[in-house]
């Protein structure tokens, strides 16, 4: 499989800056295997560590006498750790005490040693008030495999180049076929798990079973590390189907548990969000740069790290979604919702916002900004696309502010001037 990420990682490796790699991303999206396919292809050896219950490493990081700790890792891998040449992989290295402060060492007096390190939970050692190494590493973020790593990985090289190369006329002209791709996403989502079963057997009960077993293995996670907060963690992970599937998708705390208040879930919700189990996008109440200064953290939609996994969770039937409509026009295009999200935050990395009016129903569903502009971002999961909220949006409450409005729905591609219209499958490439 290819991910697009191993270009980033060339660019690491080649970097006169280059600090030690901190690759985040949630449980069985892939780390551990992009950095041993890259170590492989690009070094002459790899000194590879799982630090998930290894008594090894149980004293590796006693000291941070880098000499002995280069020996130790050589001692443990049988891999002399030379410059240049070896990559070292620590994994699941929030389980090594001191592992996550040991970066900042490595960074100052090893800074020709190649390390890189990652963890499913990475984001919930941060918060322990375990020592991090400020402005000592580099970091990069994998998610879920995109549609366009997905078309890559079933062989569909040339309906990516026509999609990469903006060949709208072709596109429109393989309409049915992309959409039948796009369902096959739907349901397949982006874990490589999957999407190999998928490939490798093409029994769609076979690749709910593996989507059912990831399922399963967070609810350890959440029993394992969730600690006096598991079953408030389970109640609001349980609630997100039901949550996006409503008309207004603003996250609604007493939908998860009646009466209950936002303080009673909000180490919930930050622990899932650490995780990387979920995406929280927040309401921006002014569409001005920079989106940050107008944030309102307390209004927030939740959407889940895969739209597979969504189809999972929800126990949509595979009917819905590889043959009939329902995916599309039913669920107030919660899946078409969280399939753009997905690959906007995979292919921008950007913070991701939406917008909505005070006091009335307007709202656009997503908000980023580049260097130079703010994009207003509309999805409609079908060919109806009629709303009046972006065009209002635009061309009468911010008219001439220059901000761009873009949707992505199952039209083909159109530019009518105010607004340009992508069909759904090109969210995999930025415009």
């Amino acid at each position: 499989m290819i991910r697009t990420l191993y270009n980033k990682l060339l660019d690491w490796k080649t970097s006169p800056h280059r600090k030690p790699l901190i690759l985040e991303g949630a449980r069985q999206v892939g780390k551990t295997w992009l950095l041993k396919e890259f170590g492989k292809n690009e070094y002459s050896e790899v000194a590879y560590i799982n630090c998930h219950n290894n008594p090894d490493v149980a004293n590796l990081f006693a000291d941070f006498n880098m000499d002995r700790v280069l020996r130790s890792i050589a001692a443990i891998t049988g891999v002399t750790v030379r410059p240049e040449t070896t990559l070292v992989i620590l994994d699941e290295i929030q389980e090594a005490k001191n592992g996550l402060a040991s970066l900042k060492y490595f960074n100052e007096q090893c800074p020709d040693i190649h390390i890189a390190v990652a963890g499913s939970l990475l984001g919930l050692a941060y918060r322990r008030g375990e020592s991090f190494p400020v402005g000592k590493v580099d970091f990069m973020q994998l998610y879920p495999m995109t549609f366009g790593e997905f078309l890559s990985a079933l062989g569909k090289t040339q309906l990516l180049d026509i999609i990469a190369t903006h060949d709208w006329d072709t596109q429109e002209a393989l309409q049915s076929t992309l959409i039948d791709l796009l369902r096959q996403y739907y349901f397949v989502g982006g874990m490589p798990e999957a999407l190999l079963t998928y490939i490798n057997t093409n029994d769609i009960n076979a690749v709910r079973d593996v989507q059912r077993a990831i399922l399963m293995a967070y609810d350890r996670d959440f029993a394992k590390h969730a600690a006096d907060d598991v079953q408030r963690v389970r109640l609001v992970w349980n609630s997100i189907p039901s949550q996006l599937a409503r008309e207004n998708k603003k996250f609604v705390f007493g939908a998860v548990k009646k009466g209950a208040r936002a303080a009673y879930f909000d180490k919930a919700l930050q622990w899932l969000k650490d995780a990387a189990l979920t995406y929280r996008v927040e309401r921006c109440k002014k569409p001005e740069m920079p989106l940050s200064f107008y944030v309102e953290p307390d209004s927030f939609k939740i959407y889940l790290l895969d739209v597979g996994l969504l189809g999972a969770m929800a126990e949509i039937p595979a009917k819905q979604i590889l043959v009939n409509d329902s995916i599309f026009t039913d669920y107030k295009g919660a899946f078409t919702e969280n399939f753009v999200l997905q690959q906007l935050l995979a292919t921008r990395h950007s913070n991701i916002y939406y917008f909505s009016k005070d006091n009335s129903t307007q709202e656009v569903d997503f908000l980023f900004q580049t260097d130079d502009d703010i994009i207003a971002v509309e999805v409609k999961a079908e060919v109806n696309v009629k709303s009046k909220s972006l065009s209002t949006f635009i061309n009468v409450d911010n008219a001439g502010r220059g901000i761009k409005a873009v949707r992505f729905s199952m039209l083909p591609y159109k530019d009518q001037g105010w607004m340009k219209n992508y069909p759904l499958w090109s969210t995999t490439f930025p415009h």
